[in-house]
């Protein structure tokens, strides 16, 4: 029996792989990549690697075996059917007979068109049979801390999210509930709601870099269709750009506070805070 984590050498992914080898042998982990050459590190602490990619079904054949515990990633690629991809991991788990599947998918309470790939994903495996988890992560602190760079060029925070709030937390908290799932019980066929303990909104955020850069970063609230001709002019695709837009639209309407405290339970500890977070970043 492994432990097959999917997509292990992005973010989320990764963080998930180094938490499970601090609680099972290695020989157990099998990580999912595209590119066995950006995983190197992972294969030189024991980690079994299958070359595989969610575009190209057949390379799923004979990857999972009966009994195996699955961490599907949902995949990034906004543009190339992500239904689609996800569900050729699932058809190959079920061929396969695996113990349970985890997905990372997001909040019930998102609205946002970047959740329709989700709740579809979430249709195709609670009817496939296979015993699920739906890891429903909230936002990541990540998201705004690894963007850090214009706003300390301008002094400025700019989103289209009104006085919305965020329960964000960091990718290695829920990297901590997948991987409670993944080696603990009685998680099958349940739906968890994660996200931060805490909520913030985007003028806190900005006092909160004003307060450890000692510069004044103010917040300014704009239009969705403002922020998306910012995101544009910066290089991001329409499509995608509109999608963010879309999020922050979510974000003023209170679709991204989760507040069911999931993601502590699960992980045993408090989520880590969002100056904690940024104190990282600002470490570089």
């Amino acid at each position: 029996m492994s432990i097959v984590v999917t997509g292990a050498t992005g973010h989320l992914g990764r963080h998930v792989v180094q938490q499970l080898l601090e609680k099972v042998p290695a020989d157990r982990i099998t990580a999912v990549v595209r590119d066995r050459g950006r995983a190197a590190d992972l294969a030189a602490r024991g980690v079994r690697l299958a070359v595989a990619d969610y575009n190209a079904p057949e390379t799923f054949d004979g990857l999972f075996a009966a009994g195996d515990r699955v961490l599907l990633v949902s995949g990034n690629e906004f543009d190339k059917g992500r239904v689609g991809q996800h569900t050729v991991v699932i058809d190959a788990a079920k061929k396969a007979g695996v113990a349970l599947l985890a997905y990372t998918s997001a909040p019930s309470s998102l609205t946002a068109a970047l959740a329709d790939d989700h709740r579809a994903t979430e249709e195709v495996l609670v009817g496939s049979g296979v015993p699920y988890v739906l890891l429903r992560n909230g936002w990541y602190h990540e998201n705004y801390t690894e963007q850090l760079a214009p706003v300390l060029e301008h002094g400025a925070v700019v989103q289209a999210a009104g006085e919305g709030r965020v329960s964000s937390a960091s990718r290695a908290d829920y990297a901590a509930a997948a991987v409670a799932v993944l080696t603990g019980e009685g998680h099958e066929n349940k739906a968890y709601e994660l996200g931060g303990d805490e909520a913030w909104s985007f003028a806190e955020y900005a006092a909160e870099l004003s307060r450890q850069t000692g510069r004044e970063i103010t917040y300014t609230p704009v239009s969705t269709e403002a922020y998306t001709g910012i995101l544009t002019g910066a290089g991001v695709p329409a499509p995608l750009a509109e999608v963010f837009a879309g999020v922050d639209a979510a974000i003023e309407k209170g679709e991204l506070v989760v507040s069911t405290g999931d993601l502590s339970r699960l992980t045993g500890r408090p989520t880590t805070p969002l100056a904690e977070a940024v104190a990282a970043a600002l470490k570089g």
